[in-house]
């Protein structure tokens, strides 16, 4: 939306009864099918014949990685549109990208490989946050506290995509790309981290040849559990983040959308939080359309760059006043109390009824029969709000819980958005 609004042609490849089909003004939409994900992904490429391609999903990146070393024709749209191939093998994977960000100053968590059950013993206790590559939303991300639950999140996260889960993702979730991770996986590499105690912020970059355009940071201060996405945040002017954004897209030669996560850590009073680099999101994130007064969304910053535009003349449209963003619908759906939907802004898209409609529903592939039969047999686990502090007393507790269920079942109440 954010690009139409700047006057893109837009077109988009998304699952059969995705949302994203409600979204007023796209061009062109084609489907993606999971049976053969990648063979759809390359025909809306075809056909679309993009300046631009934006993935919004890690797997969508992993499939760009695929197509551009099987198809010679596509890979100078690949290149200019997600960077160099010789970053490919870094933004994969976690170990590798935090071990590039230690070598630049770059403030990190120890992290250390993980290869088998036996490592996880000889790990020092600090060590208690495992990650498999190739993961998305938090999933594959346990934070431990004894050796018991480090050695039962290895062998959780170690385990290959077997082919009965696969199915369960494509009838049950709707993933359009099950099958392709089921058929080209391979054993997924595991990492350990040393925990940091703080609170999270997240920053998104416009990228074009390795120099960073601009930059929307955030504290995250309530999220779908300890590990998921956020659902209210703060804008945050912080500069060891910036530092670290330009250092690793320099050297990295990114181009498009990308999205780092730290831990602010905290410091004595009166001192910026030490943030320390946890992860790469090689994707589009949900800051890239959000104004500041002082500068155009990210979006209409990289179409213009893609153009040959100067980035100076883009129009900063709609500039949101208000510090605190509450997301729409998650804010409301993880905590119909929270006071930030009184005091934040709501990002809603107003100019897409349709849209609000469907997303104020259970999410779509929730409410197909597949999905109402499954859980009727497996009951979804249910998982917490976690609402994060933003005191630099480091006595203070980082985060704290609330016992409220969020799952495929709930409904949201009726409540009015202010412009």
């Amino acid at each position: 939306m954010a690009f139409l609004r700047h006057g893109c042609d837009v077109s988009a490849i998304c699952p059969a009864g995705h949302p994203l089909v409600l979204v007023p003004g796209i061009a062109t939409l084609y489907t993606y099918r999971g049976v053969r994900s990648l063979r759809s992904l390359h025909r809306a490429i075809l056909a679309a014949k993009p300046d631009l391609i934006v993935p919004c999903d890690d797997g969508i990146v992993f499939q760009l990685h695929a197509l551009h070393a099987q198809q010679p024709s596509l890979r100078a749209l690949i290149e200019r549109s997600l960077g160099v191939p010789e970053s490919f093998p870094v933004v994969e994977s976690r170990e590798r990208l935090l071990s590039l960000a230690a070598e630049f100053g770059i403030r990190t968590p120890g992290t250390r490989p993980i290869g088998s059950e036996s490592d996880v013993s000889s790990c020092p206790r600090s060590f208690a946050v495992f990650k498999s590559d190739g993961s998305t939303g938090g999933n594959g991300v346990a934070i431990t506290w004894n050796n018991d639950e480090k050695r039962a999140a290895y062998i959780r996260l170690s385990q290959p995509l077997t082919l009965a889960k696969a199915l369960k993702r494509f009838f049950v979730n709707r993933d359009p790309l099950s099958l392709w991770r089921w058929k080209a996986q391979q054993r997924p590499a595991i990492a350990v981290q040393e925990f940091v105690l703080g609170r999270p912020a997240n920053t998104m970059i416009a990228c074009w040849q390795g120099e960073v355009l601009a930059s929307v940071t955030v504290e995250v201060l309530a999220s779908q559990g300890a590990t998921g996405a956020a659902t209210v945040v703060r804008f945050l002017q912080n500069e060891e983040i910036e530092q670290a954004s330009r250092k690793l897209a320099g050297r990295l030669k990114l181009c498009g959308f990308f999205g780092l996560d730290f831990i602010l850590e905290p410091t004595p009073k009166g001192a910026a939080p030490n943030a320390f680099l946890i992860e790469l999101n090689p994707r589009c994130t949900q800051l890239g359309h959000l104004v500041q007064p002082h500068q155009a969304d990210l979006a209409g910053l990289l179409a213009a760059k893609s153009a040959g535009k100067p980035i100076s003349e883009v129009p900063i449209l709609r500039p949101i006043e208000n510090q605190v963003i509450a997301f729409f619908p998650q804010a409301e759906v993880w905590n119909a109390q929270s006071p930030y939907l009184t005091h934040g802004f709501h990002d809603v898209p107003l100019e897409a009824p349709a849209l609000i409609a469907e997303l104020k529903l259970v999410e779509w592939p929730y409410r197909q029969l597949p999905a109402r039969l499954y859980h009727h047999f497996f009951p979804p686990h249910g998982n917490a709000e976690a609402q994060f502090t933003g005191d630099a007393n480091p006595s203070t507790p980082a985060l704290t819980f609330r016992n409220e269920y969020a799952g495929p079942e709930r409904r949201t109440t009726k409540r009015s958005y202010p412009l």
